[in-house]
Parts: structure tokens; C-alpha cells; sequence
């Protein structure tokens, strides 16, 4: 069975994780992924948190299967030439360096589109045009700056950075959209063009309810919010849903740091949480049957349920809840995560063999195409492919052999 992207060429001169994560996703859907890499070096992520000397390191496998690797040389004279031809030959360029460096190499966009005018040329940057564009960007800068740092935590407590990397791969993600939007245009125009996300402008994307909340704070307090007070800003809320829903995280037995579970009280789950924890009563006071009645007093309406799940795990309260059709969900760590069979039986979370490290787990293409599957495969050791894709140019052996004596791969 064929793959979606198949015979779509990406040129990945990305690195670290924003824009490796996006070209991974076009590997994992099909496309012949060709990273480009410095001579000796390559991906800094090879070589970053290490759990074994000398081999690739997590950082860059989780982020480079089903690629492959050529390195190259773009200083040098020989290695613009032979960048020119991959540039001819492929459909999709991406690259996430600091503004101007790929323009600094003599390859500006109008330089490029000339060689390929059916390029998508994509881009990741910290920010866009004006004030902020030249500046560095990371991860936790990305959600300083994007809306999530100021929302997120505890009233009382410093703004917290969250523990999924909206920044790096959920921009990746974005850019992903534009690659394929760009490549469907091409469909109908034969041209290609620049596609560019900036990381601030993801998180901020991201954070849309909160510029949602920063508006309606013009008509008076966040009902659904559990702070007390509320002044210009959409105040941290920690573990409120923030939505039509009022949710929150109650502690299970036996009390580890992970003995969480998070619940949601709808209308119709009011009546069966009752009678859950013992309080079959209230369904019908007055005080408390109404989601207007609770409003004013979520906490207390938590703290009872609290009062019954800390008598049970979790994944009791979860089967019980469930029972009722009452939304809820455990607080699963890492270990939970990764141990997790159904997460493995359906392929969320996969163990891919490794050449060097013999083998290590990975999390699993998240988007499910009937016609697509996808196959995880290994991340490529530096170097890997030079012959087999300079090869498929016209390069002969004995041309290979002087670009390396020349440092040039």
C-alpha cells in the first residue's frame, strides 16, 4: 500500500526539535526525507544528553526516524554546487536557523525559487517581522512570550512553563500544515512558495482561549475560574478547565505524586457523582443541583469528591466514573506512559531497533490514515545515505571519494 506523501522530496536542513518534529511527520506520512547535516558533527541533538557515550542520543532518535542523512559542507565552493543540484531536485526545503543564515550561504529565496520554481521553501523562526525578529528564541521563551507561561500555575504561585513542548513541536506541527497547503496549491499553479511560521505566533495560536478570556474580562469576573478576585490580566487558574466544564484534579489512594485523577462535572454527570460518593442527596438540593447553584462553590464540590476518591486508585475511580459516562482521565507519568499497553497495541508508542543502542522507545505517528500506514523506522546515522542520494544525482564513486578528501561531505 502506497504512502501519502510518497515521491514528495524534502531537503531538512533543520535542527534540535521544532524543525526536526515537522520533517519527521513528513517522513512518517510518506515523503523521502533527506537531512542535511555539518561533516563530523551534524544535529547538535546527536550529541546532547547522552545516556550512552559515543551513540546518538535520544534527543536526536525520537526526532529523526524514517529520515536520511548526507552531510554537507556549505562553505566551501564545491558544497554550494552541490546544494544547488539537491535544491533542483527536490520539492520542499525546510530549515529553522536564525534569520539570514541560509540568505549568509548565497541562497536567498529569489535565488532558490530561480533554481526550483516549484519550491516550497519553508521556514521556522522565533518570531515574525518587526520588534522581536531578530531575536533568539527556545522553547520556554516561545511560551513566555506566546500567552501560555502568564496562564499557566497556581494563583499564588510564578508563572510555569508547561511540560509539552508547545513551542518547538507544536510549531513544528503548524508548519506541517503549511508545507501541505503549499504543496496542494502547487497542484494548480506549478509554483512554489515561502512558507513560514513563527514560534511566538504558535504558542499564541494555542492560547486562544485566553485571549478569549482577556476579553470577556472587560464584562466582569471568569465565573468559571476559581480565583476569588480578578484584575486586567486572566489571572493563573491551575488545574480549572477553564471551559463550559468545571474540572479539577483530586487525589487518589495511595498518594503518590502522580495519584491524581481529573474529573469533569457536567449537568447530567451531577446526579451519578452523587450517589459515587455517598451524597445522593444533593442531586436534588437546591444548593447544589444546578451548575449555577455550584458555581460559587466548586471547591466544595471538588473537596467531596475528593473525600471518596481518596479511598480508591485511580484507575478504580477511572473505571467507576467511566461506568457512569462521568469525563475523567488519571494523571499518567512518563513511566505509566511508556509502560502502557494499549498505548503499544496501538502504536502510540513504539520500540524502534537501533544500529548502535540496540533499541529504544519512541512515541508513534499520531495521525492515522486508512490508506497510509505508518511504519516507524530508525533514525540515520550521520553520514548514512552521501553515496546512495549524491549517488541518484549523477555523483560517481570516484567523485564521492574527492568530495570527502576535500572535506566537502
Amino acid at each position: 500500500m502506497g504512502k501519502a506523501l510518497e515521491g514528495v522530496r524534502v531537503l531538512d536542513m533543520t535542527h534540535v526539535q521544532s524543525g526536526p518534529s515537522s520533517t519527521q511527520l513528513l517522513a512518517w506520512l510518506g515523503a523521502d526525507v533527506v537531512k542535511l547535516e555539518t561533516p563530523g558533527r551534524g544535529d547538535i541533538t546527536r550529541g546532547q544528553l547522552r545516556d550512552i557515550p559515543g551513540v546518538d542520543s535520544l534527543y536526536f532518535t525520537m526526532l529523526n526516524a524514517n529520515k536520511r542523512s548526507i552531510t554537507l559542507n556549505m562553505k566551501s565552493e564545491q558544497g554550494k554546487e552541490v546544494f544547488t543540484k539537491l535544491v533542483e531536485n527536490t520539492d520542499v526545503l525546510v530549515e529553522n536557523f536564525g534569520p539570514g543564515v541560509v540568505d549568509r550561504f548565497g541562497f536567498p529565496w529569489e535565488r532558490l525559487s530561480e533554481l526550483n520554481p516549484g519550491l516550497v521553501y519553508a521556514s521556522i523562526k522565533g518570531f515574525g517581522p518587526g520588534r522581536y525578529a531578530d531575536f533568539k528564541a527556545y522553547e520556554v521563551i516561545a511560551q513566555a512570550m506566546g500567552g501560555s507561561m502568564s496562564t499557566t500555575g497556581f494563583e499564588e504561585g510564578p508563572p510555569t512553563a508547561t511540560g509539552a513542548q508547545i513551542g518547538d513541536s507544536g510549531t513544528g506541527v503548524h508548519l506541517v500544515a503549511g508545507i501541505l497547503a503549499a504543496l496542494y496549491q502547487r497542484t494548480s499553479t506549478g509554483r512554489g512558495q515561502r512558507v513560514q511560521v513563527a514560534m511566538q505566533d504558535a504558542v499564541l495560536n494555542l492560547c486562544r482561549v485566553k485571549l478569549r478570556d482577556q476579553q470577556r474580562l472587560a464584562h466582569g469576573p471568569l465565573g468559571e475560574y476559581p480565583n476569588e478576585s480578578f484584575g486586567e490580566d486572566v489571572p493563573r487558574s491551575g488545574n480549572a478547565s477553564g471551559g463550559g466544564q468545571p474540572g479539577w484534579a483530586v487525589r487518589c489512594a495511595p498518594g503518590g505524586p502522580n495519584d491524581y485523577i481529573y474529573v469533569i462535572i457536567q449537568p447530567v454527570g451531577w446526579k451519578p457523582i452523587t450517589e459515587l460518593i455517598g451524597k445522593p442527596e444533593l442531586a436534588n438540593d437546591p444548593e447544589w443541583a444546578t451548575p449555577e447553584a455550584r458555581l460559587s462553590k466548586l471547591d466544595k464540590a471538588f473537596a467531596l469528591i475528593e473525600d471518596w476518591t481518596l479511598k480508591h486508585t485511580k484507575w478504580e475511580v477511572m473505571d467507576q466514573l467511566n461506568a457512569h459516562n462521568v469525563p475523567c482521565g488519571p494523571i499518567l507519568s512518563t513511566k505509566e506512559l511508556i509502560e502502557d499497553d494499549t498505548l503499544a497495541a496501538i502504536g502510540a508508542v513504539v520500540e524502534v531497533p537501533h544500529p548502535q543502542r540496540g533499541s529504544f522507545k519512541t512515541v508513534g505517528c499520531p495521525i492515522k490514515l486508512s490508506d497510509s500506514p505508518v511504519d516507524i523506522e530508525t533514525s540515520p546515522l550521520l553520514g548514512e545515505h552521501n553515496d546512495e542520494v549524491l549517488g541518484a544525482l549523477g555523483y560517481s564513486p570516484e567523485q564521492l571519494g574527492e568530495l570527502r578528501t576535500a572535506g566537502v561531505i
